[in-house]
């Protein structure tokens, strides 16, 4: 059994952890080539603790697709997705990985091509969604045409699509978000049946 001090340790790095990697989004969002101690001094962090958490670049870089992931699965877990239709609980779960612009086009920034699909290495929020696509088939809400695998390929990049739109076309980010939305939504709901 851990004592007191010792799990209230665990908790302020987890924290200081989090804070430096929540930084480093905004950081290198803005400029992926920006220098290290750029990162402390915004996390409000002296360099040599960042150096502790992260001793290279490499590390922090690495760290952010753990990270990513991490939010990724936070927003599954917000989107309820085994409540409701499938296509309500898909609606959501868009609508929540939308707020996730920055940590996942950093995380996914540096993949040249997308490797070979591998189920064993799906992610909790990557399952969800699969059993989420196929539980719409099941209750009739999502085309039965649309495997899990695509559904999550045209979500990412429809996201990738959305966030860009609102830089592209100056518009606010409500509004890409719910042409987002909209465009996903029809491509994966069942048309109704006349």
């Amino acid at each position: 059994m851990k004592s007191a001090p010792a799990e209230e340790e665990t908790r302020t790095r987890a924290r200081t952890r989090r804070a430096i990697l929540e930084t480093a989004v905004d950081v290198l969002a803005e400029n992926r080539a920006a220098p290290l101690s750029q990162v402390a001094t915004r996390a409000g962090v002296a360099r040599s603790t960042l150096q502790r958490y992260f001793p290279e670049r490499a590390d922090l870089v690495a760290a952010l697709e753990g990270y990513a992931n991490e939010l990724a699965d936070e927003a599954t877990a917000r989107a309820r997705t085994t409540e409701g239709t499938a296509i309500e609980a898909f609606s959501r779960l868009v609508s929540e990985y939308f707020g996730l612009i920055k940590v996942i086009m950093l995380s996914v920034g540096g993949e040249e091509m997308a490797a070979e699909h591998d189920e064993e290495e799906c992610g909790p929020s990557d399952l969800a969604l699969y059993e989420l696509i196929e539980r719409g088939h099941e209750d009739g809400t999502i085309d039965p045409r649309i495997t899990p695998l695509w559904a999550q390929q045209h979500l990412w990049a429809t996201l990738y699509a959305g966030w860009t739109y609102t830089t592209v076309a100056k518009v606010p980010a409500f509004e890409s978000h719910n042409m987002c939305l909209l465009s996903l939504v029809k491509a994966v709901g069942r048309e109704p049946r006349p």
